[in-house]
This record gives C-alpha cells, sequence and structure tokens, in this order.
C-alpha cells in the first residue's frame, strides 16, 4: 500500500460557507468540505468524469467527485483522480482516497451520515487503521482503542471539547490528538450572547403568545423581563469564549464583570476590569451567570443545589460548556420554585434531550440543540482544520492545532 489508512471520516455538515452574498451549495459529501483545505487555493486542475446535467454545482474551491467513493485529484501539487472501495457496510459508508503532490498520502473509509455511527461498525471499522476523525458525539474510549489496535497514532476531533476521548488512555498509547480551538470562538460567543438576550427578555415565550392569541393589547407589565444596563455579570471559565462573551456584552453597558476559575488571569481580566473571586461569590453577586468552562472533574455537577440557591432570585443562568457541569435536577427545582429567574442552556444530559425532560416544561428555561459553533463559515473552518490535523499526523508533521497531552 502507498500510504496509512484512515477510518471513519464522521459526519457531514448541511452547508459549505460561501462569500458573504453566495447561495450555499450542498456539498454531496462532507469529504469534500474537508478537502478544500488541501485543493482550494493552489489546486491544479486534472481530468475527472462529466457529470450528469442535474449533478450539483461545486462551491468555489471545492472540487467535484465524478461519483461516490471518487475524488477529483488531490494536493497541493495537484494529482490524479483517486478512486476508493465500494462500501463495505451498508449506503452510510464510502470509501475513497486522498492524494498529495507526492503520492497517495491515505484511503479512507468514511461512514457518510449525520446520524451516530453505531457502536458496532465503529469498533469494526477502525480495527488496523491508523487514524481516525471523529465528532464530539462519538465516544472514543479503551474499548475503541483496542479495537484500533496499534496502528492507530492520530485522532482528529471535530470539535474544541474533548470530554469525549479517553485522553489517559490515549496518552499511555503515544496517540496524538488534533482539535479545533479558537474557530468556533465568535460563532459560540455570539450564540451566548443570544440565547442570554433571549432568554432573560424572554423571546420564546413572547413569540408563542403572538401565535396563541396571548397578545391582546399592551400591558405595562406583561412579558417584562431583565435587562443587561448596570448589571453584574459572572463568566464562569473566563478562557478565549468566556473573554468574547464578555467583549460583546461590554457595550451593553455592564456595570461589572466577575470571573472564575481553576486560577485568576489578571492579562485577559484587565480588557474588562473583571474582578476574579470564588464561585460562591459569583453566585451570590450576578445578575447574570454565563458558564463557559471546559468540563473536567472538577467542573462537572458544580452548578448544583448549593449554587443556585445563592444566587438572586431576579437572575439569569446561562450554559453553553457542556451540560455534565450542570445537574439538571436541581437547575429544574430552582426554576419551578423561582431561586432564579430564567436559564438558557445550549448544551444538556443527554444530548438530544428526550422530549418530555422536565425542563422542556418550563417557559422559563430556553433550550437550544447544541449549535453554539453552527455557522457555514465556523463549521467548514472546523472541518478544514480537522483535516490538516489528520493529514499532518499521518505524515508525521507537526499538526496546526494538537492538544497537548
Amino acid at each position: 500500500m502507498e500510504g496509512p489508512i484512515c477510518a471513519l471520516l464522521r459526519g457531514s455538515p448541511p452547508q459549505i460557507a460561501l462569500p458573504r452574498g453566495a447561495a450555499p451549495v450542498q456539498p454531496r459529501r462532507f469529504l469534500l468540505a474537508i478537502r478544500a483545505c488541501i485543493t482550494r487555493s493552489r489546486q491544479r486542475r486534472s481530468p475527472h468524469r462529466s457529470l450528469p446535467p442535474n449533478h450539483p454545482p461545486a462551491a468555489p474551491g471545492i472540487p467535484r467527485a465524478a461519483r461516490p467513493g471518487q475524488l477529483h485529484a488531490g494536493g497541493e501539487g495537484g494529482g490524479a483522480a483517486g478512486r476508493g472501495a465500494r462500501p463495505r457496510a451498508g449506503p452510510g459508508e464510502v470509501g475513497a482516497a486522498w492524494r498529495g503532490g507526492c503520492g497517495l498520502i491515505c484511503s479512507i473509509q468514511q461512514w457518510d451520515s449525520d446520524e451516530p455511527i453505531p457502536r458496532s461498525e465503529l469498533l469494526a471499522g477502525v480495527a488496523g487503521k491508523h487514524g481516525l476523525l471523529c465528532l464530539l458525539s462519538d465516544r472514543i474510549d479503551k474499548e475503541v482503542l483496542d479495537a484500533a489496535g496499534s496502528n492507530l497514532k492520530i485522532i482528529s476531533t471535530l470539535s474544541a471539547g474533548f470530554d469525549h476521548l479517553a485522553l489517559e488512555e490515549i496518552k499511555k498509547r503515544g496517540i496524538r490528538v488534533g482539535y479545533t480551538p479558537d474557530i468556533l470562538t465568535d460563532a459560540t460567543a455570539e450564540l451566548s450572547v443570544a440565547l442570554l438576550l433571549a432568554t432573560c427578555r424572554r423571546l420564546p415565550e413572547s413569540v408563542e403568545e403572538v401565535k396563541n392569541g396571548g397578545w391582546t393589547t399592551w400591558k405595562p407589565l406583561w412579558m417584562c423581563g431583565y435587562g443587561l444596563s448596570d448589571s453584574t455579570v459572572g463568566i464562569i471559565g473566563l478562557g478565549r469564549i468566556g473573554q468574547a462573551v464578555a467583549r460583546r456584552l461590554k457595550p451593553f453597558g455592564v456595570k461589572k464583570f466577575l470571573y472564575t476559575g481553576s486560577r485568576p488571569k489578571p492579562e485577559s481580566a484587565v480588557e474588562f476590569q473583571a474582578d476574579f473571586v470564588p464561585l460562591a461569590k459569583l453566585a451570590e453577586e450576578s445578575d447574570f451567570v454565563v458558564v463557559t468552562c471546559s468540563l473536567t472533574p472538577d467542573t462537572k455537577g458544580m452548578c448544583n443545589k448549593d449554587f443556585f440557591s445563592r444566587m438572586k432570585k431576579t437572575s439569569v443562568f446561562i450554559n453553553t460548556s457542556r451540560g455534565a457541569v450542570v445537574n439538571q435536577e436541581d437547575l429544574y427545582q430552582a426554576l419551578v420554585s423561582g431561586q432564579i429567574a430564567a436559564a438558557g442552556l445550549d448544551v444538556a444530559t443527554p444530548e438530544p434531550l428526550p422530549t418530555d425532560h422536565p425542563l422542556l416544561s418550563l417557559k422559563n428555561c430556553v433550550i437550544l440543540p447544541h449549535i453554539g459553533s453552527a455557522t457555514y463559515a465556523t463549521r467548514s473552518a472546523m472541518a478544514v482544520l480537522s483535516a490538516n490535523n489528520l493529514l499532518a499526523g499521518l505524515k508525521g508533521e507537526s499538526m496546526p492545532s494538537e492538544l497537548q497531552l
């Protein structure tokens, strides 16, 4: 074989980001979106089979596929079209090859579906592979690593978080990990602010009143919520996303920022004149609490009954980090009892949240389906970085974004 085998490129975002004003194009395969990182700017075109008249046009910089399992010529220097194996385990799986200017980089086995790969397929598909590209919904634990065997040298996750990876086990085996921080910072911060505003100003509830006939006339206190002007905002985790949230909230007239975390960050806090305080004090003094920290053993279940009991009855709680940071049963009780005013969640445990979950019955709880990074540009950039991390790892080179274990 000319190059290593790379297993199970996962998932397919709905569309590829195009220049502002252009209509998004539906890609036939997520593989093509990822492949844009290898071919987009300095690609030298190579012959490929003509496409049927009804084949959708390709986005700028994204090569067309002559047919499922076959890719346009690849690499910085171009090359010939690569043809992969036929699907091995059903219509959701497709084979292909990535070629670079110096020959074949790797062969690819892809689970080509938005739906999670069945555990049995993951365990069978990863066997003997050198690389794995996964999503945050894929649990890569000891069982998967054992199934992969000693060939596995690189895992690239299309996410900034990595709590779905068994890092200690991965480190023991000398496997490198690539991830996608920074890229999703702005999109997640924007969503955090949008969720905060929607929650504190009761936007979903107001929209529902319009639809169901509850809007009868103007009333002095009807649909009143809470504003940001002269408020105190507490941020749990003043990392990249936490800082980006504070930066966006500051122009709303926030009076004071508080933050907590594993350690003070005076170099980051100075921009917002934010004070480092213990978690309990942040809960007691904040009008708005925004959770943007990573999920670790220390932060798991951190926002619990004791935390919510310290918050003001007029305070609003927002979580765009990980669902497990919050004890959801305690949050439900805090909301139904009026201990806190409202909550907005972009993450939950489990995901998706069952439709009969008690939190979904509350008007003062706004829940989104984990869409923090869901902009076309962000998801496409994440795909590009994931692919570059994977290819660099397979070639033994420095990854653009490697998690230091």
